[in-house]
């Protein structure tokens, strides 16, 4: 079996992520300083990291010597979600291509209130955020804006423009 380039070689840390020192500081001293933000908008063109950056900022927040800015490769977190890892219960990537409306919305949030699993957080990654419908981010708002302490969301899109202005701030 054949996997893309991209996924073989998808950086594993923010020390791996070439060429894009302006997203990897700002996280790596807020991860310092333990002052992340619940909720991030990742943008960008198609290919630049956004969806690796967003899977390596959820393995800092849950690897077991974090939150850290480098997380250690070892426990089962990291483990779960690195390179060929089966995914961890606590980070759920969402493609909000094809899950944009209410009821997924609605969905996501009854997914939040409940506790991790095993991790510190309960992550979710919305891929391609620009999708979901208007009614879809005013059905998120509150849960967006006022999360529980164990939550935190990381939206990724190709054009920002899209998502709705009290996402983007």
């Amino acid at each position: 079996m054949t996997t893309a380039l991209y996924r073989r070689y998808r950086p594993e840390s923010f020390a791996e992520l070439i060429g894009q020192t302006q997203v990897t500081d700002p996280l790596r001293a807020a991860l310092k300083a333990d002052r992340v933000n619940h909720a991030y908008l990742f943008s960008g063109p198609r290919g630049c990291g956004k969806t690796t950056s967003a899977r390596i900022l959820a393995r800092c927040l849950n690897c077991a010597e974090g939150p850290t800015d480098t997380p250690c490769g070892k426990c089962d977190s990291c483990i779960e979600l690195s390179r060929g890892g089966s995914g961890s219960l606590d980070v759920v990537e969402i493609d909000a291509a094809s899950h944009n409306g209410v009821d997924d919305a609605r969905d996501l949030r009854e997914r939040a209130i409940f506790a991790p699993a095993r991790d510190r957080y309960k992550i979710f990654i919305l891929d391609e955020a620009h999708m979901v419908t208007p009614q879809g981010f005013n059905a998120l708002l509150k849960i967006v804006e006022e999360p529980p302490e164990h939550v935190k969301f990381i939206f990724a899109t190709t054009e920002p423009e899209k998502v709705i202005g009290t996402i983007r701030s």
